[in-house]
């Protein structure tokens, strides 16, 4: 039960919309006001998107039990992201963009053939999945599953599959209108959709609790895995259905056309070819992440529900700050390349880049004070109650490698934008051996009960080999990324980010030498307390040591709560 907006590790959002006149001036600003919108629409989405993880928790707990019911549901979602995701996300918005402006009728044949070819290609792939689900989760799980001990999780877990590969195709065609209409400049749907599939995944769970309530151990009867797997997909098919009236809104009258031939669309399958590459590379190292994870539930240690919803809530800057700012400014870098403004595109990568660093650090510095506070507050109930303290050293590994992959995510914009879908593919290859090869070794270096942590850690890893790689890369290709200045930055940040998590961290060591088991109360108030001196020190720091991407985004939400 997971949302588009929220899907797991390699799920990449590589959105965009028109660039107006008044963008073109105003750059900056204009950017922080499409991101604000659009982080509105996420920061809602995120909530009801705890809930529904917080629910899960309660319900199926944090062990192999829960892992039984995840691992299927999120098959679907990587298996999206394998067939069409890169095209659809990083390929799509460009071409759609110069068809708008270049064709005679705006774009609209095309965006119809693009539509019909896409709904045809992953209405047979869904199909072929389902029938094949047995062979398919082979490739998922361990081979512990498949012992006498685990017969009726396996089972299950192949029950899952079927009823939630459906969502293949849902997720696929969600993506594809969401993100015509991002090329269109509507930004806000995509972002606000998700909302109603974590309605439906809360619902489904609450039922699922009254009914049958919470357990952590054995298989599912037929009943529940009917529950649990059509409301599942339920919501993935609903997010999809409330674009098509906002569709219509934009001006898209769809009819399904079938004349591909001379279409335009060879620019659009050649750009995806390395886009292709780019996620089979990516899936092949989660695919490894993915068994690894599954072998540690099913020695009782930290398996994938501990390692996805600690990374989901690693992520929640990074959707709500990185992928707003990203989605926003592709069109505008895409404009400078279109152009050869090699220098103006390399300014405006680094001016948001500082602007999505200067949120992304404190927070990622304060995760870890927090980290047993936050999962007490989100997992510490029902059938998890007593595993919540689990959750506490992968949260913390993850908040480091926040910071590297946010670095990563922005600079690979920039590529995109000069359609240099090559040159990430091998810069992806570098982050996904780091991944597997980090993995292996730290799973076989720590105990079944630091699994998931080990795997976090391989995973901040490869993404600090990325950013490193994707930063010589692109300077070397741009010329200059502003580097001296995005140095002195950094040093301003951080000097400042340090002083304030120290604070922090002393003043939550001391609330924990009062009370080391607080209620859920205490812990949300000492969280609160916790959170507030962090970001009261953090101003004060910023405008001492004059760090303004930090305060001029501060300013932007609070002018946006205020309205």
């Amino acid at each position: 039960m997971q949302d588009a907006a929220a899907s797991v590790f390699w799920r990449l959002r590589y959105g965009g919309g028109g660039v107006t006149a008044t963008e073109q001036k105003s750059g900056g600003s204009s950017v922080l006001a499409n991101s604000a919108v659009m982080a509105a629409g996420t920061m809602f989405s995120r909530l009801s998107g705890f809930l529904r993880s917080a629910l899960l928790v309660a319900a199926l707990g944090s062990g192999l039990h829960a892992d039984v019911f995840n691992i299927a549901n999120t098959v679907p979602n990587m298996l999206y992201i394998l067939l069409a995701g890169g095209v659809f996300n990083a390929v799509l918005v460009p071409q759609l963009v110069k068809a708008q402006k270049n064709d005679e009728d705006g774009g609209a044949a095309y965006t119809d053939r693009i539509i019909t070819l896409a709904g045809l290609f992953l209405g047979a792939v869904t199909i072929i999945l389902v029938l094949g689900a047995p062979l398919l989760m082979r490739l998922y799980l361990g081979a512990d599953w498949y012992s006498a001990d685990h017969q009726a999780q396996l089972e299950s877990t192949i029950d899952f599959a079927r009823w939630c590969l459906p969502q293949v195709f849902f997720y696929g065609m969600f993506v594809l209108v969401g993100q015509v209409l991002n090329a269109r400049g509507s930004f806000g749907p995509m972002m606000w959709a998700p909302i109603a599939n974590n309605i439906i995944a809360i619902s489904t769970l609450v039922i699922y609790l009254v009914v049958f309530g919470p357990s952590n151990s054995g298989g599912y009867t037929s009943a529940e895995e009917t529950l649990l797997g059509l409301g599942s997909t339920l919501g993935i098919a609903l997010q999809f259905l409330l674009l098509l009236p906002v569709l219509r809104k934009a001006g898209v009258r769809f009819r399904p056309r079938f004349d591909f031939r001379g279409a335009g669309l060879s620019q659009t399958a050649k750009l995806g070819i390395w886009t292709v590459l780019f996620v089979v590379v990516n899936q092949i190292a989660y695919t490894i992440v993915t068994r690894l994870a599954s072998t540690g539930s099913a020695a009782d240690g930290t398996g994938y529900t501990v390692y996805s919803n600690s990374f989901l809530v690693t992520q929640v800057p990074h959707s709500i700050i990185t992928v707003s700012l990203a989605t926003a400014i592709l069109p505008i870098l895409s404009r400078h390349g279109a152009a050869g403004e090699l220098p103006e595109l390399g300014r405006t990568l680094s001016r948001q880049l500082r602007n999505a660093l200067a949120i992304v650090i404190p927070i990622a510095a304060l995760l870890p004070v927090l980290s047993e506070d936050i999962a007490h507050l989100l997992f510490g109930y029902g059938a998890g109650a007593d595993a919540f303290k689990t959750y506490a050293p992968t949260l913390s590994v993850f908040a480091v490698g926040l910071v590297f992959f946010t670095i990563h995510y922005l600079l690979l914009r920039g590529f995109y934008s000069l359609e240099q879908n090559r040159t990430v593919f091998f810069i992806q290859c570098s982050v996904a051996t780091t991944n597997i090869v980090a993995a292996l070794l730290l799973t076989r270096a720590f105990s079944a009960e630091h699994t998931a942590a080990a795997l976090a850690g391989a995973y901040s890893l490869s993404y600090l080999v990325g950013s490193v790689v994707s930063y010589v890369v692109l300077k070397r290709t741009l010329g200059d990324l502003d580097g001296r200045g995005l140095l002195a930055f950094l040093a301003r940040l951080v000097m400042v980010t340090v002083v304030a998590a120290a604070a922090a961290w002393l003043l939550r060591t001391g609330l924990g030498l009062i009370n080391d088991e607080p209620t859920m109360v205490l812990a949300l108030i000492g969280a609160a307390i916790v959170g507030a001196l962090h970001l009261g020190m953090l101003l004060l720091g910023a405008q001492a040591a004059q760090v303004k991407e930090l305060t001029a985004m501060v300013q932007q939400v609070a002018r946006r709560l205020r309205r």
